[in-house]
């Protein structure tokens, strides 16, 4: 309690009305505050003190003895201040204690990082010093012997037994300086480091010269003095010289100085620099001048590093079988190998054709491993069929036991003889009502094509690819002709491969099918293919998973090239990056060497040909676009058997990817159109190619492409299948709804989707699915039409495999007349 002059007061017992403190007096180190009131005098004690004496005065805990006023509550709490102020205190008194601990091993820190940098500053200065001293003594003892004539060596039994007087001393004081570093530690330091004046001079822990050496110096200095000429041992190498050579470089591989190259040069009337270019004939005389030999080599000995090495027998060891299915068009060759891996190839494939070579590598009931080879069927792709049977072991060719030989077929038999492999037919159909095998024998028999039923050597066997009747004869049968060639590889050693397809991925990058046909392939080998070179990024087999390693007769999609090569190319493991990049230069020059001059006309007489026969004949340029390198390279070779006298068609350009921006400029200035085969325009292409009215033609089959360019070219024209594009959505979400399977959430994002259109799936531009519609829905309802920017509810009919963030695209057919321009 406090009054109004802010005086402390304590509360008293009996009504006793509060004092002021009068006095305070000590009772040792305890003060006393003495409180006067109207009815007595009351000492009250300072908690904690002495007791207190006088009246009043008692024991704490005593309610009798206690100063009149103070109750137990007020006592208690008084208490608990003292016990916290005396924790308090002591709280503080550790923490500066602490603090104190803290500065002082702060400051001796401080101390011992001032004190190593003195020292080390000493150490320094006193390197230093030594260093200079001993390069002094060292320049003094080397003029010194400069100096002294040169002298013949003494016997050491004529030796003197004691040192000069002159040096003693300085030999002396030179003992006692390195023994007053090495007290110090400075000599330590440097121990085992060589310095430049320590080689030079060949001092105390340096180099020192050998005794040829020295009989060499003595006898150069006795040939000087006697005024004899000093002759050079002259060394003769075999210098490597290429058809033009860098006089550098000449001078490089001779172990000569520039300048006297450049001189000699000049003496022989050619005044040229070092960086100029030399011929071989010019460099020969310069090489016989210096006294060398001369090696001419070419530009095509880059690729004598990836020659064929013989293997040695024993080094080889079995590898499976590559069997190629070979046949006319729907005979069922791509159905019959699924029916072997148990797979759905056909169903992804545009009209159930195969549009490109198919590698897959099959393991039987029994263990054995095949590595199959799908060849597409259509007379196009002879080229991308020849190929197959190039790489092939044994060729399995299917007959539609329905159908009997068609010309495919007979191709297939041209290219299996020719490759010179053996082999199988297979009756394919023969569930069929109109089957009829005996008829396919005896038109094999016109083809020089006799089976075992025939009393021939070539294997025959009825199958069917739907019910799976006779596939374990013709697997048997494989086995059968495999063990009879007795294939053997050597799996240790660089591979050696051939490249079955090629295509652009947007994602990977070039992607090659590689059928490895010797030595192991394995990531991060340096290899060249054809034109290309790279690194083994990733390698993928024919289930999409990625491997460290593929061995022989093992197809396998390669990561890391630098380029797209050209299917039938083969792939070489090299050593080193920088060879395998020389012989993909020297390749690709070639290839343009071969180009230029084959499009040149060389004489007078052939350029007025060319002019008149391109006067009398009508081009027809096109620009060929496509999803991998052998469906364009098919493409190309189809449009050169296009024409007649008057009209032909000409391939501008081919490639494989998208189309570019770069197609259209250059069908812009040609008046060509573009082709697409299983690829699209990007968006800045599509627009530009609407802003210059560059004609964009999608194809998804080979039939319709050929078919469409022929009736172009020959003017018979009927009425065309035209594809308007209405519109693009953009999958955002995709869905899994019960009953109906996978709907893609999607946004139109350009014109309008319609549930009539057709529709294609692309992704990365690419080609997936083309199909129709199961379900357009607007929220919850079904709808005919969707416009642009709004939200809807996609499905395809019988297909699933779709992605966030695929591109749908709407058309709509119509049937047009053209004319010819």
């Amino acid at each position: 309690m406090s009054d109004s002059d802010g005086k402390k007061t304590l509360g008293l017992r009996g009504g006793a009305r509060p004092g002021n403190v009068k006095q305070s007096f000590s009772h040792g180190r305890t003060k006393n505050v003495v409180v006067e009131t109207k009815r007595k005098r009351v000492v009250v004690p300072k908690p904690g003190g002495q007791k207190p004496t006088g009246p009043g005065a008692g024991p704490i805990g005593d309610p009798k003895k206690r100063p009149a006023g103070i109750t137990d509550a007020e006592m208690e709490r008084r208490l608990k201040a003292v016990q916290a102020a005396k924790a308090r205190e002591a709280e503080e008194a550790a923490q500066r204690e602490a603090e104190e601990k803290a500065r002082a091993e702060e400051r001796e820190r401080r101390r011992a990082e001032i004190e190593a940098k003195e020292r080390e500053e000493r150490e320094r200065e006193e390197s230093l010093k030594a260093k200079a001293e001993e390069d002094a003594r060292r320049k003094r003892e080397a003029e010194e012997a400069a100096a002294a004539p040169v002298a013949e060596p003494t016997p050491a039994r004529e030796q003197p037994s004691k040192p000069a007087p002159a040096a003693t001393p300085r030999k002396t004081e030179r003992d006692r300086e390195d023994t007053k570093k090495r007290s110090k530690g400075g000599d330590s330091r440097r121990s085992g480091k060589l310095t430049v004046n320590q080689a030079l001079a060949g001092g105390e822990g340096g180099r020192q010269r050998s005794m040829a050496q020295m009989k060499r110096k003595q006898e150069r200095a006795r040939q000087k003095a006697m005024g004899g000429q000093v002759e050079r041992e002259k060394i003769v190498r075999e210098v490597q010289l290429p058809p033009a050579i860098v006089v550098s470089e000449l001078a490089v591989r001779m172990a000569e100085k520039i300048g006297a190259v450049v001189k000699s040069l000049m003496q022989n009337g050619m005044m040229v620099t070092q960086n100029e270019v030399i011929d071989a004939d010019t460099a020969e005389l310069i090489i016989e001048e210096f006294g060398h030999k001369v090696v001419r080599v070419s530009d095509a000995d880059v690729e004598d590093v990836i020659k064929e090495v013989e293997d040695k027998p024993e080094d080889l060891k079995p590898r499976p079988p590559v069997i190629t299915i070979m046949g006319h068009v729907d005979h069922g060759k791509t159905s019959l190998l699924d029916a072997i891996r148990n797979a759905k190839v056909v169903a992804g494939e545009a009209g159930g054709i195969t549009q490109h070579i198919g590698a897959y590598q099959v393991k039987t009931d029994n263990g054995t491993v095949l590595s199959f080879l799908d060849t597409p069927g259509h007379a196009a792709f002879t080229s991308m069929r020849s190929r197959g049977a190039q790489v092939t072991d044994i060729v399995v060719l299917v007959v539609a036991a329905d159908d009997a030989v068609m010309p495919q077929t007979i191709e297939a038999i041209a290219h299996a003889k020719a490759a010179k492999v053996p082999m199988i037919v297979a009756i394919n159909k023969i569930d069929k009502p109109a089957a009829n095998p005996d008829k396919v024998r005896t038109d094999l028999l016109q083809h020089e094509v006799i089976v075992e039923k025939m009393s021939g050597d070539v294997q025959d066997v009825e199958v069917s690819a739907t019910t799976g009747q006779g596939l374990d004869d013709l697997l048997e049968a494989i086995a059968l002709q495999s063990e009879i060639l007795e294939l053997k590889a050597n799996p240790d050693r660089a591979a050696v491969g051939a490249v079955i397809e090629a295509q652009l991925d947007v994602g990977r990058g070039p992607v090659a099918t590689v059928l490895v046909q010797n030595g192991t392939l394995r990531q991060g080998d340096i290899f060249v293919v054809g034109e290309q070179y790279g690194k083994v990024r990733a390698l993928i087999n024919d289930q999409g998973e990625r491997v460290k390693e593929a061995g022989p007769s093992v197809p396998v999609e390669v990561l890391g090239i630098n380029g797209t090569p050209e299917a039938g190319d083969v792939l070489n493991v090299t050593e080193t990056e920088a060879q395998a990049r020389e012989i993909a230069e020297y390749r690709a020059n070639a290839a343009k060497d071969k180009r230029a001059a084959a499009g040149a006309a060389t004489t007078l007489e052939q350029l007025m040909a060319n002019a008149k026969a391109n006067e009398d004949v009508s081009e027809l340029p096109i620009l060929v676009k496509a999803d991998v390198q052998g469906s364009a390279e098919a493409i190309v070779q189809a449009m050169e058997k296009i024409g007649n006298d008057e009209v032909r068609v000409r391939v501008l350009h081919s490639g494989v990817g998208a189309i570019t921006e770069t197609d259209v400029g250059l069908a812009e200035a040609s008046g060509a159109p573009i082709m697409g085969f299983n690829v699209r325009a990007n968006a800045s292409a599509r627009n530009t190619a609407n802003q210059k009215s560059v004609e964009i033609r999608y194809y998804s089959v080979i039939y319709d492409l050929v078919d469409d360019v022929k009736a172009a070219a020959s003017g018979l024209l009927s009425n065309e299948i035209k594809e308007n594009f209405i519109g693009y959505a953009t999958i955002k979400e995709v869905f899994k709804v019960t009953g109906v399977g996978k709907v893609a959430g999607c946004l139109v994002t350009e014109g309008v989707a319609r549930r009539s259109a057709g529709v294609r799936l692309l992704r990365d531009n690419v080609v997936i699915h083309e199909g129709t519609l199961k379900t357009l829905k607007r929220f919850k309802d079904e709808v005919a039409e969707v416009q642009s920017g709004q939200e809807c509810g996609m499905a395809f009919e019988n297909y699933d495999d779709i992605r966030p963030d695929d591109v749908i695209e709407i058309f709509e057919r119509e049937e047009v007349t053209r004319t010819l321009a």
